[in-house]
């Protein structure tokens, strides 16, 4: 067996907020009305990625994990987390508003739950018209004056609610409370964590009448409380080049937006390389291997191709994701 750019079957999952844009705008092969997430890349415990084509079809990311190594990962990733994949790849369809929710850091996570935390960040491919994000506060809040609005169901009014568009991006460290509204569709790329605690989710109830749980207790020591003056990240981007919107000691995304040819090296990371394509059609060649990304979809380069080139004969663009 030889690694080769490595694509995966997409894992859909249904979620009570969910839509039909991954079908209709993504084009994801998923069946049902609500499906509100597909896991690109994933080494969650019991939702393995699986290879989709070429040489190692049918292989789960662990079994390739294992089997590579620092060849798949990259040596400073392998001897960071062994064979556990790092980080988690999504694309995300909200058709109406998420809960309002927060995730805990590295040292909670683990104390609670054996886990990572989850520190993560979101690009904007979509956004109906007047769509909103929720993250952070707006204004000075105190522990004792989140639960005091909590408990008098009048939490909304101190969380900053932001008008989003496509290209905008927010990066979410652990501890910031947050929620995607309805009518977005974005990439989310996070650490390798399912942990989430639900704090308020618009006192909705399912078929059967039931709320969904609510993590209040848990949720109190996980919260930043921090005002920030500006929670949307800035960046530049500039065409044909490639540009850091987010880098953190998790991972750093670059966008590249693009229209013909152009050559990458990854000879100054020790890394892998993922590919999310969030406009238009792109084509990666490596020395052995072709392969084609569309509009929402992603390919994972394992650490060992150092050259690639990328072509798209129509304005698109790539998000670029590794670890440094």
């Amino acid at each position: 067996m030889k690694l080769h750019p490595l694509k995966f079957n997409p894992i859909f999952k249904e979620r009570i907020w969910g839509g039909n844009k991954l079908q209709t705008m993504l084009q994801k092969n998923s069946k049902g009305d609500a499906i509100g997430e597909s896991w690109e890349i994933s080494d969650v415990d019991g939702e393995p990625s699986i290879v989709s084509k070429g040489e190692l079809q049918g292989k789960t990311l662990q079994e390739l994990s294992e089997t590579f190594q620092a060849e798949l990962l990259g040596k400073k990733v392998y001897e960071a987390f062994g064979t556990k994949f790092p980080l988690l790849i999504k694309y995300i369809d909200a058709k109406s508003d998420l809960s309002i929710q927060v995730h805990p850091n590295d040292a909670l996570a683990q104390k609670r739950h054996n886990s990572f935390g989850k520190t993560e960040m979101w690009y904007v491919m979509q956004a109906d018209e007047g769509a909103k994000l929720m993250v952070g506060f707006n204004q000075e809040v105190s522990k004792e004056d989140y639960q005091t609005h909590l408990k008098n169901n009048t939490l909304t009014e101190i969380l900053n609610f932001e008008n989003v568009q496509k290209g905008d991006v927010y990066f979410l460290p652990t501890g910031r409370i947050h929620a995607i509204g309805g009518g977005i569709v974005l990439a989310e790329i996070q650490q390798t964590s399912d942990i989430t605690y639900r704090i308020y989710d618009w006192n909705r109830v399912d078929a059967e009448g039931n709320s969904r749980e609510l993590h209040t207790a848990l949720a109190l020591d996980a919260i930043d409380y921090t005002l920030h003056k500006n929670y949307k990240t800035e960046y530049t981007a500039e065409a044909n080049k490639t540009s850091t919107i987010v880098n953190c000691p998790y991972f750093t995304t670059n966008l590249l937006p693009f229209q013909g040819e152009i050559a990458v090296n990854h000879d100054d990371k020790d890394s892998f390389v993922i590919y999310m394509c969030v406009k238009g059609n792109v084509s990666i060649h490596t020395e052995n291997y072709s392969e084609t990304i569309a509009f929402g979809e992603t390919l994972l380069l394992p650490a060992s191709i150092k050259n690639a080139t990328v072509k798209a004969t129509e304005a698109s663009e790539l998000l670029e994701v590794y670890i440094k």
